[in-house]
């Protein structure tokens, strides 16, 4: 069971609007929860691309701030643009920037 934000009356766990107030229910916990897996995977798979341009200095330049960027926005439940998304899918690395783009966002 959860109860409501707003007037505090017990719901369903499935409800999307309180029966008492009348207010949307926003259920934080789902997609957190469903990400979480695929959040370390993109992780994993950014600084393995760190490691892999290491060799070269300037592709670091951007490969490293996007990584803590990415990072830091997933740790925060941050929505995370997708003109980002495609940059890291072309200069980070394919398979994070696949991940990235299939995401559930808040």
């Amino acid at each position: 069971m959860k109860y409501c934000e707003k007037c505090g009356a017990e719901m369903h766990d499935e409800a999307v609007i309180c029966v008492k107030c009348g207010c949307e229910v926003k259920n934080r916990n789902v997609n957190q929860n469903s990400n979480e897996g695929l959040d370390t995977a993109i992780k994993i798979f950014m600084i393995l691309s760190c490691v892999a341009w290491a060799f070269f200095i300037i592709p670091l330049a951007w490969i490293i701030p996007m990584t803590v960027v990415a990072s830091n926005k997933m740790k925060n439940n941050e929505p995370i643009g997708t003109g980002f998304k495609i940059c890291t899918l072309i200069f980070v690395n394919t398979i994070a920037g696949i991940l990235l783009l299939i995401r559930n966002e808040k």
